[in-house]
């Protein structure tokens, strides 16, 4: 696993203190969280860009008639 060093300012390390305390060994895990959550937004952002430049065509756009064959 790599490692990165973050400067904050104080406000946001008292804010992140209180929901991920830095005794509990929570702050590691919360902040690797928030980033994957950061990175799959955006890539949904990208996503919905590239989408509404090019749409499915008519007859490539699932209708979902039938729920059932999309179950997993």
């Amino acid at each position: 696993m790599k490692s990165i060093l973050v400067q904050i300012d104080e406000v946001t390390y008292r804010a992140l203190s209180q929901v991920a305390p830095p005794k509990s060994r929570r702050r590691a895990q919360f902040i690797r969280n928030a980033v994957r959550k950061a990175i799959r937004e955006a890539e949904y952002a990208r996503m919905r860009r590239a989408y509404a430049v090019t749409p499915d065509s008519e007859s490539e756009a699932d209708t979902w008639a039938n729920p059932e064959d999309y179950r997993r």
